[in-house]
């Protein structure tokens, strides 16, 4: 069995956000005993990524990282028109990837002890996002 849902983010602050119960919680009931999780986001300048979950200081590094791949205002982009921060969001985004998918164990998002999935928000004003949910049971 297939499910799916589109759910529209509300605006969040560059960086970092765990969903992991937005995403278990999407179809307002538990996750099928078993299966697979993919999540979509439709957006080139937002991500997805699983990462620990436990040390805050991980995303305070990859953010520090990324921003030296990938700083804003440098002199050498040609996409500028949407503002400083746009292309390296595009960037950032092409590097994470806009789909996940998890397995499902016992109702429940397998992932290991320390992982979560994070919506990775990659503008200074990116506004609401989409997420596509599918559920294959």
């Amino acid at each position: 069995m297939i499910e799916q849902k589109e759910i529209t983010l509300n605006p969040m602050s560059k960086g970092f956000h765990n969903i992991d119960r937005i995403i278990s919680g999407a179809f307002g009931k538990k996750l099928p005993k078993a299966g697979l999780i993919n999540i979509f986001v439709k957006h080139t300048s937002a991500a997805l990524m699983i990462n620990e979950n436990a040390d805050p200081d991980v995303q305070v590094d990859m953010k520090t990282l990324l921003n030296k791949l990938a700083p804003e205002g440098a002199p050498f982009y040609e996409h500028t028109m949407e503002g400083t921060d746009d292309m390296p969001a595009h960037f950032k985004s092409s590097v994470f990837g806009q789909s996940l998918t998890v397995p499902i164990t016992n109702g429940n998002l397998n992932l290991g002890t320390w992982q979560s999935v994070y919506f990775c928000e990659f503008r200074n004003y990116g506004g609401s996002r989409k997420i596509v949910v599918t559920i294959y049971s």
